[in-house]
């Protein structure tokens, strides 16, 4: 009764220790979640597009007033000779005559000025104003892109390590059925049923399987890497695709749409329709050197002279007034920077061409991509029929003694490589879904959740 007992116990830890593996598993939006919270890429467009933010206020302040207060007190001691006695001198401060009463004085001056600047006129920091928004866009949709590139980047890696998997046991598949197959042959030899020949391919074919296995293990190594460094920490157990999984075609099935929008809403074609602006702008921002300013200016001031009787006093002063400057001639150097961002501004409009363009082929290599790689799932999903049936003859045929063993192992090899290809291609299909969002410029995280519901739970 004892052993039954604990051979149901030992069933029960088992059971207890797949399930929690499988539990443990993480899918496409867990990951996806510790890439937001971990990603340096990430981070550092987060913490460039909070910069960016700033930029209005900066620009704002170039057209609000501005207020300041400066003061100074600065004492005089003046030793005066006796013969000096009932000179007239002038402040050097405040520009008042005192006589010279003879024995020195001991004047100590307090002056303070508020004054105020409210820029009227200075079409050079409007335009910096007009600059500052857009420069807030650029950087908006810069961080957009970070989005987007991170959903993809993400993606790519999780199923480079399911790909890495696949291919892992695939190998080690095909070692089993090699060793099997080499076990046989080394049999049907000492038997004298077969030759020295087919022990000597089966061998040839074990050594192969073993160093493929290796070069699986290190690569399946390689793309965990990849991936903890996008997340920040070890990646865990990944779910992986539900058997017979049906892959969608892309809506509307038809590239001039997806090219379309490519042209116009691709976050890098944003950018550089936003920088083409700022380059305008700076064209009106630098020809402004050449315009007068004209500015409203306030100011009260206080002085304060203590000391003998006769140089003591306070005096205010209060002002308001505007305040002109009409620039007359700069060595042409305004002229020259205005030929600059004429030249620069030329760039950007090409730019923007060469940045359309690529993401109009972008989205045609992606839209491709889907539909080839759809037709190539279908492709290997018929392949794989016809391989494990072409082996499973060829195991028969190698029994009743109408195969040789080299057929055998072409076969398993032909069946595990469909497998593989199969499993990358289904990746690849995905991944080009993923990549003509983003070049159309709709990849969203709803996008990534209806991929991660193509994982098995």
């Amino acid at each position: 009764m004892q052993k039954p007992l604990r051979k149901s116990f030992l069933a029960v830890l088992v059971a207890g220790a797949v399930f929690s593996l499988n539990a443990s598993a993480a899918d496409l939006l867990q990951v996806y979640q510790q890439a937001l919270a971990n990603d340096a890429s990430y981070a550092s467009a987060r913490a460039s597009a909070a910069a960016g933010r700033e930029r209005v206020p900066q620009g704002r302040a170039g057209l609000l007033p501005t207020v300041g207060i400066t003061g100074s007190s600065i004492k005089n001691d003046r030793d005066d000779s006796p013969w000096n006695e009932g000179a007239v001198v002038t402040d050097p401060l405040t520009g008042r005559q005192t006589t010279v009463l003879g024995g020195g004085s001991n004047l100590r001056t307090t002056q303070y000025t508020i004054a105020l600047t409210q820029p009227l006129f200075r079409w050079d920091r409007w335009e910096t104003y007009q600059q500052s928004k857009l420069q807030q866009a650029i950087s908006e949709a810069q961080f957009a892109q970070a989005q987007q590139d991170l959903i993809t980047r993400v993606a790519q890696a999780y199923f480079d390590v399911l790909a890495a998997q696949d291919k892992l046991e695939s190998t080690r598949a095909q070692k089993t059925a090699v060793t099997e197959q080499l076990a046989s042959a080394k049999r049907n030899f000492e038997v004298g049923t077969q030759t020295i020949t087919d022990t000597h391919e089966a061998q040839a074919a074990y050594d192969l399987v073993i160093a493929q296995e290796f070069a699986a293990v290190n690569d399946l190594d390689n793309k965990r890497n990849a991936l903890q460094a996008i997340i920040g920490t070890v990646p865990s157990n990944l779910a992986p695709l539900k058997s017979g999984i049906t892959l969608v075609a892309p809506s509307p099935a038809n590239p001039d749409p997806w090219v379309s929008s490519a042209e116009t809403q691709n976050y890098g074609v944003t950018v550089s329709q936003l920088q083409v602006e700022v380059a305008k702008r700076e064209i009106s921002r630098t020809r402004a050197s050449h315009y007068p300013t004209l500015d409203l200016v306030a100011s009260s001031s206080r002085t304060e002279i203590n000391g003998s009787s006769n140089s003591s006093g306070v005096g205010n002063n209060k002002g308001i007034g505007v305040q002109f400057s009409v620039p007359i001639f700069s060595g042409f150097g305004v002229t020259s920077r205005v030929r600059e961002t004429i030249a620069l501004e030329d760039k950007a409009r090409n730019d923007l061409e060469a940045t359309r363009r690529q993401a109009a082929l972008q989205a045609r290599q992606a839209y491709l991509g889907v539909n080839s790689g759809m037709a190539q799932v279908k492709a290997l999903e018929a392949a794989e029929v016809s391989s494990q049936s072409a082996l499973e003859s060829n195991k028969l045929g190698y029994q009743v003694g109408v195969r040789i063993n080299i057929d055998v192992l072409n076969a398993q090899r032909q069946l595990y490589q469909t497998r593989t290809d199969l499993s990358q291609a289904r990746y690849n299909t995905i991944l080009n879904g993923l990549r003509l969002k983003a070049a159309a410029g709709s990849l969203r995280e709803s996008d990534l959740a209806a991929v991660n519901n193509l994982l098995a739970k």
